[in-house]
């Protein structure tokens, strides 16, 4: 089995971790890294591995805080990346959280729930 991936969150940068051992795929936080492709070059790597021995099941949280153009890029590309998982057979589905009120969060979340080709579910936390 692949060694889950966890990054630390910082001021600038989000709690990630991908534990495919314990089903437990996450991102939350803050995402304004200077250089956005550096930061998530070993997340883009990791899923390249994942995809080839996906779990039956995987549920991506996403509990984002705020979040820069350039990491919205790249969160795309995650998801794009994810899609390639139900080309296996296997299941993969984003979870969107959104702080009620926090339209900026919300409306990105629908944004990728229109253009994605996997079940993407919005919940708003109140």
């Amino acid at each position: 089995m692949i060694e889950k991936l966890e990054l630390q969150e910082t001021r600038d940068t989000p709690y990630l971790v991908f534990d495919p051992e314990n089903n437990r795929f996450e991102i939350s936080g803050n995402s304004l890294p200077e250089d956005s492709a550096k930061f998530f070059e070993p997340v883009f790597e990791w899923i390249e591995n994942y995809i080839k021995y996906p779990n039956e099941s995987t549920n991506l949280l996403c509990k984002m805080e705020y979040f820069n153009s350039s990491s919205a890029k790249m969160f795309y590309q995650i998801f794009i990346e994810l899609e390639k998982i139900n080309e296996t057979g296997k299941q993969m589905k984003i979870t969107w959280y959104f702080e009620s009120g926090d339209k900026l969060i919300e409306e990105k979340g629908l944004e990728y729930q229109s253009i994605l080709e996997i079940p993407f579910e919005l919940v708003e936390l109140n």
